[in-house]
Formats: structure tokens, C-alpha cells, sequence
């Protein structure tokens, strides 16, 4: 068995996509992991809400137990990350405290953030296709989501294909500019 004195000490990289519900993210992050050179993991915030319990949440709960889910989520990215895995995050930044906490919890240079958007009437298109989310979910969130307007990278899934969003990204990588658009946020949120 390896001990783990003999594997070498590295921190990972956050691809950190941020897009309303509906956007394309979950699409890219499929492409990212299977043309980045590198292993990745793809967390995204759906599937820890997928992992509650079915047990029956009091509507005067349900806030605290979503708040827990998320901060829980993001303290998990950034345990990945400090082992040295690299990840691709799938998350929807719709409320401010969310990426306040991100910032806190995540090292800011170790962080790619990704703009995926997508204008609301395809938006809306691809929700009535997809019949899993409440009409209208999308539109709700775009206001918030990308209100803090910086980023490392953007997309618009309604031009590019998940994979011609992957490639950018891919491409953007090796040659990261400094500061980081989260090292830039961490400072104005300082």
C-alpha cells in the first residue's frame, strides 16, 4: 500500500462555472472532463441536493437546510481542491451571500471563473423541454447571478456548442491571467 508521504503536495484547480439554471453549465462540465488532459471532478450543486434525504422538510426549514446544502457544497469543492484534486464546479451564484462564501472558503488564484450564459427566451425554451425545474427559474435567477460581472472567462451557450465552450476553456487555461477574477472579488468584498 502507497503511503501518502509519497504523494506530492499540490493544490488543485477550480473550474468554477456560474449560470442560471438551464444555461449549458452541467453540458460543458461533461465536455471539460473528457477533454482536459488532466483527471477532474465534476461537482455540481444539483447532485448534493440529490444526496438529502427524501424525509420531509418543514416549510420554516426548508431555508436553514438549502443555506446548510450549499455552504456544505462549497466547503467540499475547496477540500477537493486542497488535496489536490482538480474539479469543475456546476453552481448558480443567484444569491450574494453564496459567492461571499466562496470567496472565503476557496484560494482565489487556484480559481477559473466561468461566465455561462444564455438569453432568457432560450432559457425559457430549454425549461419547458426539460420539464424537471419550476417555469421561470431561470429568468428569476439572471438578475443575481452574474450581478457581481467579472469573470476569467465567459460563454453563450445560445452561439456555441457545450464542446466550443469546453475547447475556450481549455484553451484559456495554461496562460491564466493574474489577478484572478476571484482575487479581484476577494478584494472589492475585502
Amino acid at each position: 500500500m502507497e503511503h501518502l508521504e509519497s504523494v506530492p503536495a499540490r493544490r488543485g484547480l477550480v473550474i468554477f462555472l456560474n449560470g442560471t439554471s438551464s444555461s449549458g453549465k452541467s453540458s460543458i462540465a461533461a465536455q471539460l472532463v473528457r477533454i482536459l488532459e488532466e483527471p477532474y471532478f465534476h461537482m455540481p450543486v444539483d447532485a448534493f441536493h440529490a444526496m438529502r434525504s427524501r424525509v420531509p422538510v418543514a416549510p420554516d426549514q426548508l431555508a436553514t437546510v438549502l443555506h446548510r446544502t450549499w455552504q456544505g457544497f462549497h466547503r467540499a469543492v475547496a477540500g477537493m481542491a486542497a488535496a489536490g484534486n482538480n474539479v469543475v464546479v456546476d453552481h448558480v451564484l443567484s444569491a450574494e451571500w453564496r459567492l461571499r462564501d466562496c470567496l472565503s472558503v476557496l484560494v482565489p488564484e487556484d480559481v477559473v471563473l466561468v461566465g455561462v450564459h444564455c438569453p432568457v427566451e432560450e432559457l425559457e425554451r430549454r425549461e419547458r423541454e426539460r420539464g424537471d425545474r419550476p417555469p421561470g427559474l431561470a429568468a428569476r435567477q439572471l438578475k443575481q447571478v452574474h450581478a457581481h460581472g467579472l469573470y476569467d472567462v465567459e460563454c453563450d451557450t445560445a452561439v456555441e456548442s457545450a464542446r466550443e465552450c469546453a475547447l475556450r476553456i481549455k484553451e484559456f487555461l495554461p496562460a491564466r491571467p493574474r489577478p484572478t477574477a476571484f482575487e479581484r472579488l476577494r478584494a472589492g468584498y475585502g
